[in-house]
């Protein structure tokens, strides 16, 4: 991979960096068995990555048909009629078997730069596979994630409604004695029916989640995904290495490096259009006006010419200034995702450093909501309180607890972001056998 200047001055390093590499199968760092059968099968039956899969097959034949330029175009011609009165002129035999074969001699590149230009299209179809792969990866380890976490909240808010009727039944029993008003049994009923709305939102989540996984997975939607009410401890911080280094592996980044290069030897092929051409054709032919005297009559012809253009109304040089156009275009493609890879790793850095600060400060706060409602509660049964104080201070710690589940996995979130940024693409089982072939 050559050097292209960029427009601007490129990272030196990012801002931070762990120790522990960045395997090209990233998600297996979590060390979740079904989350690598989730992915393997995704990579294997999604139908967006197979469509994907079929442009980068359509690529390889455009070079194939591109290659077959460089040799013979080799055609045979059978031809049988009748003619009355037999004609008596060369050419006008009635049956002729004729080969002929014809070639441009390729003086200036022009077929080489089209090849050039196809082959570095089919390596950025190629990176456009494997990005798609990446890009499935991701999106199966998030909704893996996001489907835990729902099944964590689901549970917890499962727990919250029975320990909220249990409160309610409290409160009736000192409602009964005379000790509270109707209304505290109003407000604690209303608690309730707040966390099973909570609870039907879960469930309409985790559907909705299982359906996606199957989708991905190349199925039918389907909630028969089983997954365990926990998240799995985070891995070790990953190793961001040099910038540059990003960029030779990142398959998006290599797939605009291939597409630069190639529109280059397009420019190269329009260039050379400007130029004559030689083309030479050679015909063997046997031909007679009976099949009896076929053998008895050959002829062979080996002819060349030269086409050199003349006058095409400025055709040529607006082709040559549309292939410089689209360079420059690609040039800049490339600059901006090079950009946009250094920007995702900067982000998802300075997301997880914060991230981690906001769980902290969130569990601080569920720890101290609890001392605050068991305060409460005390004060509430020893009569020196009204309950509102209580169901205020329970509703805040039972939404504290929804939020820091929802604050882990955010943290997941940024870095499986972290993860695509810094992984490069993997060679796919389809690309072995694709070799082989």
């Amino acid at each position: 991979m050559s050097k292209i200047d960029l427009p601007y001055d490129s990272l030196e390093n990012f801002s931070l960096s762990g120790e522990k590499d960045v395997p090209a199968e990233w998600w297996t760092v979590f060390n979740d068995s079904s989350l690598n059968l989730l992915v393997d099968s995704a990579l294997n039956s999604n139908l967006d990555l197979n469509t994907v899969w079929y442009q980068l097959q359509q690529a390889r034949a455009t070079v194939a048909i591109s290659r077959s330029n460089l040799i013979p175009a080799v055609d045979f011609q059978a031809r049988s009629g009748i003619s009355r009165p037999e004609p008596d002129f060369v050419g006008g035999e009635n049956v002729q078997f004729s080969v002929a074969a014809n070639y441009e001699l390729d003086l200036w590149g022009r077929i080489r730069y089209n090849l050039h230009a196809d082959q570095y299209n089919y390596e950025a179809s190629k990176y456009d596979y494997r990005t798609a792969a990446l890009s499935l990866s991701g999106e199966v380890t998030l909704a893996w994630f996001r489907l835990k976490a729902a099944k964590l909240q689901y549970q917890l808010v499962l727990e919250q409604i029975e320990n909220n009727e249990k409160v309610l039944s409290l409160i009736r029993s000192r409602f009964a004695s005379g000790q509270i008003r109707g209304v505290d049994i109003l407000r604690q009923r209303q608690l309730i029916e707040a966390t099973r709305s909570q609870k039907i939102n879960l469930e309409t989540q985790i559907g909705l989640i299982q359906n996606q996984i199957a989708v991905l997975t190349g199925v039918p939607p389907t909630d028969s995904i089983s997954v365990e009410e926990t998240l799995p401890q985070m891995p070790s911080f990953p190793d961001t290495g040099i910038p540059m280094q990003l960029i030779n592996r990142r398959p998006d980044v290599l797939s605009a490096y291939y597409r630069l290069q190639a529109s280059d030897r397009s420019l190269a092929a329009a260039i050379s259009n400007k130029y004559p051409r030689l083309n030479l054709s050679l015909t063997a032919a046997f031909r007679s006006n009976s099949f009896e005297g076929l053998l008895e009559s050959q002829a062979y012809t080996l002819t060349g010419g030269i086409l050199a253009p003349l006058f095409y109304g400025g055709r040529l040089n607006a082709q040559v200034d549309q292939a410089e156009a689209v360079r420059g275009q690609q040039l800049n493609v490339y600059g901006q995702i090079v950009l946009n890879a250094f920007q995702e790793v900067e982000n998802a850095l300075l997301q997880e450093t914060k991230q981690v600060e906001q769980i902290a400060a969130l569990e601080s706060q569920v720890e101290m909501s609890e001392k605050v409602y068991g305060q409460l509660r005390i004060e509430y049964l020893n009569g020196s309180l009204p309950y509102l104080d209580v169901l205020v201070a329970l509703n805040q710690q039972q939404q504290l607890k929804r939020d820091l589940i929802e604050a882990k996995l955010a943290l997941f979130e940024i870095r499986v972001s972290l993860y695509r940024a810094l992984a490069g693409g993997f060679e796919l089982p389809k690309e072995i056998e694709n070799e082989k072939s």
